[in-house]
């Protein structure tokens, strides 16, 4: 299984004792502002178990994050398929959440940039989007802060938000392997 390493974290495969801090974050209504809504337990046991799947199956997705010394779990980090139809399609997202004690240290930013480095050095992918709700900013931010940039031309209505939502209308941002060559930092990968 692969392991991304950065200067204060740990990318890695999910643990058993990750689903605890796992269900506590998709509980909090702060983390999950801009998404449809807090998840139970249950909800939040059976996404970890998706996401847990999607790295058995292809050795990669959004891995669990560690700070040693800090935390042996803050969020989630790193890269999927995009699973519906949207003018963007098909694309791989690099995309994020993490606790809210872990918010405005750089963590967000630090990981992504590893995850990029992996999709870019070991996938080869051609390029990588993110996309977040119009009034996330801090999301917006960190993508700016990767290099990644916006058009509002490819601004969408998300197909798994229901109609009328205040959280229907998404903003995409991307990073062509080329931009990503431009400004990127060595990042050490561990198989």
């Amino acid at each position: 299984m692969t392991t991304l390493t950065t200067k204060r974290l740990i990318l890695r495969p999910w643990k058993e004792s990750d689903l605890k801090p796992f269900a506590e974050l998709n509980a909090d209504p702060r983390v999950m502002e801009y998404l449809i809504g807090p998840l139970s337990q249950q909800e939040s046991n059976e996404l970890a178990a998706r996401i847990q799947n999607n790295i058995k199956e292809q050795e990669w997705g959004f891995w669990a994050v560690e700070a040693p010394g800090v935390a042996d779990f803050i969020g989630f980090i790193g890269l999927a398929h995009v699973l519906y139809s949207t003018p963007f399609t098909p694309a791989v997202e690099i995309g994020w959440r993490l606790a809210y004690d872990y918010w405005g240290k750089g963590y967000a930013t630090e990981s992504a940039k590893a995850a990029l480095d992996f999709g870019f050095q070991s996938l080869k992918l051609n390029e990588i989007v993110s996309f977040t709700v119009v009034n996330n900013l801090s999301s917006q931010h960190v993508m700016e802060k990767l290099g990644m940039h916006r058009d509002p031309k490819d601004d969408f209505d998300h197909p798994k938000v229901p109609e009328g939502h205040r959280l229907k209308r998404h903003i995409l941002y991307r990073l062509k392997k080329n931009e990503w060559e431009k400004a990127s930092e060595s990042t050490e990968i561990i198989e």
